[in-house]
């Protein structure tokens, strides 16, 4: 059993780690803003969800190298995303109105240098930039060139001009990874040891929030149990965090437990004074949130599950359009115990854009202080039929296996039973015999 559970060149479960069989889509729905000038005017924003934009993603693990007696293992894994118009509610030229994100990264960043703002303001009254946009869905993914980056690249001629949420991250990787093989421990399975080639990140306050915990997400240890926490490093989320067991079911005839991650995940200081590390500049968010502008390149990013789900309830009102729930909202992943397989998951994520009103910049008029919901994705799998069907092979054979010894005490205490049966059955008719004699003859 050892072998399977190791990563090791001709094993199943190196082989499932290096090129998932499984497929794996990643969706995303966007936010139209249908009342931006009223917005500007002070008004709760309008929303429609429309989507989803949905895309095959392929994510193997290249320039895969063993280290240290093989018990590490160096890759990268690059993602690539293939869009899927059958299984999509729209094309990716459909028009998006949304919050103008690198204006509003801009105006943030230099909202305290009188000059340098209305220099900003002037231009961006100049070319018609105001604080909200309509662009098309590709290029709101992949990247455009957008005006006010490219007019301040004059000044700054290292400024990428150039904005997109997956902005160069198609067909690209997120860094090196090291991970432990399991060789010397069965729960150190795939778990991550580096990143970037570092042990920890530097972007939060305390040394818990640093922590690099936990597997990628796509793999964990054998023998998982319904009281453990399993951990998970996100560059997503450029943090760590956790899931525990939420209930049991089937997939497709496979046994598996439901992990979720709960609300104390994404809590407020109130609640779970160990997010204090996530504050950014002393500024604590709500429960649900998550500022990540420390690692966005101070852009005023800020992620929740999707419709503000498990967030507080004053973010879920700010914006007309947000109904959260469960079901369609919730991250979770379904893994077969014995295997620590994932034979089902979905990882849903909101990105939302800090906005308020700053003086010094009149494109943002009166508008509301408020996180503005931008686009949520779901990037989900389930495991194929072929996959399925070799690891229900191993989970019955496994059980065959575990239930041995019961069967073998089982049969011990039926032959023991037979055999006393038999032993009184061949003693009883003699007896009986010496028992009726003495009453004939009398």
């Amino acid at each position: 059993m050892e072998q399977e559970v190791v990563l090791e060149n001709g094993t199943e479960a190196f082989s499932v780690w290096q090129s998932p069989p499984s497929p794996i889509y990643m969706q995303f729905y966007f936010f139209n803003l249908t009342n931006p000038d009223e917005v500007v005017n002070g008004e709760k924003p309008v929303v429609i969800e429309v989507g989803p934009y949905t895309y095959r993603e392929y994510r193997p693990m290249e320039n895969v190298i063993f280290m240290e007696n093989d018990t590490k293992i160096a890759a990268v894994n690059p993602k690539t995303y293939v869009f899927e118009p059958n299984m999509s509610k729209g094309l990716e030229d459909d028009l998006i109105r949304t919050v103008n994100i690198p204006a509003m990264t801009v105006m943030e960043l230099y909202k305290d240098h009188t000059i340098i703002s209305k220099v900003i303001s002037d231009l961006m009254v100049a070319r018609s930039i105001g604080l909200f946009v309509a662009r098309p869905v590709g290029e709101l993914l992949w990247g455009y060139e957008d005006p006010l980056l490219n007019a301040l690249k004059v000044f700054v001629p290292t400024l990428e001009d150039h904005f997109g949420l997956f902005y160069k991250m198609n067909g690209t990787d997120d860094g090196e990874y090291v991970f432990l093989t399991g060789k010397q421990n069965y729960t150190d399975f795939a778990r991550v040891d580096m990143w970037k080639g570092q042990s920890s990140l530097n972007w939060w306050s305390t040394v818990e929030c640093n922590m690099i915990n936990g597997t990628n997400g796509a793999s964990f240890h054998p023998i998982v149990t319904k009281t453990e926490k399993l951990y998970m490093f996100s560059s997503d989320l450029c943090r760590s965090l956790y899931a525990t067991f939420d209930s049991e079911l089937n997939v497709m005839d496979i046994p598996a437990y439901r992990f979720v991650p709960p609300s104390a995940v994404f809590a407020n200081v109130t609640v779970n004074p160990d997010n204090a590390g996530f504050c950014v500049d002393g500024k604590c968010l709500g429960s649900g949130l998550l500022n990540i502008s420390v690692c966005k390149q101070g852009a005023p990013i800020i992620m929740s599950s999707p419709h503000f789900y498990q967030a507080d309830e004053k973010y879920v009102d700010d914006v007309f359009g947000m109904k959260p729930n469960k079901m369609e909202h919730q991250t979770a992943i379904d893994i077969n115990p014995l295997t620590g397989f994932v034979v089902q998951a979905a990882k849903r994520l909101q990105v939302n854009v800090f906005v308020e009103k700053l003086p010094v910049f009149s494109q943002t008029g009166d508008v509301r202080t408020l996180v503005f919901p931008v686009m949520y994705l779901n990037e989900s799998m389930l495991i194929d039929a072929d996959s399925a069907k070799k690891l229900r092979a191993v989970v019955t054979e496994a059980s065959v296996v575990i239930n041995i010894p019961f069967i073998v005490i089982g049969l011990g205490i039926l032959l023991g039973v037979v055999f006393m049966v038999l032993l009184y059955l061949q003693r009883a008719p003699q007896s009986t015999a010496a028992e009726r004699q003495p009453l004939l003859e009398s």
